[in-house]
């Protein structure tokens, strides 16, 4: 028997992006379980999110690093462009020390790991919808420590820019060129032009340890 909706009236809406349908399930009946958010609507992939967010213009958005179709990243900074209203909260399966500063930069407001508890995604919500940041206490420091104490990164995933980590990481999950190029929106040219400069910023000799590289990374620190 289907649910009715939930009451709408005096609700702050959030839009859900994340290309796992049990996720956006599990979001779903989290965020309409409280007395004052609602889900508003819902995507699997950047293009069609950005559109319904530009239509819709939600109280807030739920965004995924990683998804089928665009970035996650990539998003946020056009959302930040074409719906700087709407606050931007990524939830993700990656590494916080990887992503969060990167998400920030790109306009988001809050990052949330997966594993945390719901008490905190809903924490996260309400926080960038009263205009503050929320990232882990264990962010804080090392955001302290690397702003202010001048304590220099220890990954070399730092040297990528957004864009050149995102075709990084496809590589390492076995998507051939091709593939990466119809899943950002970008000629395999431009796929092959990142391709070079991932090699050259982490020295590697060519496609076969550039392809190594990344599925080991993939294996180990870029999960999920």
């Amino acid at each position: 028997m289907t649910q009715p909706a939930p009451e709408t009236a005096g609700r702050r809406r959030v839009y859900l992006v994340d290309d796992h349908p049990l996720v956006r399930e599990w979001l779903t009946t989290l965020i309409n379980q409280q007395k004052d958010l609602v889900v508003c609507g819902e995507a699997d992939d950047a293009p069609r999110a950005l559109q319904a967010i530009e239509s819709l213009q939600p109280d807030a958005a739920v965004v995924d690093v990683t998804l089928s179709s665009g970035s996650g990243i990539e998003l946020v900074k056009d959302l930040k462009r074409l719906a700087p209203k709407v606050a931007v909260v990524v939830l993700s399966m990656h590494d916080e020390a990887l992503y969060a500063e990167r998400a920030l930069r790109a306009g988001a407001r809050g990052y949330v790991m997966k594993r945390e508890t719901t008490r905190k995604i809903i924490t996260a919500i309400h926080e960038v919808l009263c205009g503050r940041l929320y990232v882990s206490e264990e962010f804080r420091t090392l955001l302290t420590e690397k702003l202010i104490e001048g304590k220099a990164s220890e990954s070399p995933m730092d040297l990528l820019s957004d864009r050149e980590l995102e075709v990084f990481r496809r590589l390492g999950r076995g998507q051939e060129t091709r593939r990466i190029g119809e899943a950002l929106g970008i000629s395999i040219k431009t796929v092959q032009v990142y391709c070079g400069r991932i090699k050259e910023k982490l020295n590697l000799a060519n496609a076969t340890e550039l392809l190594r590289e990344a599925m080991r990374w993939c294996e180990t620190e870029g999960k999920g």
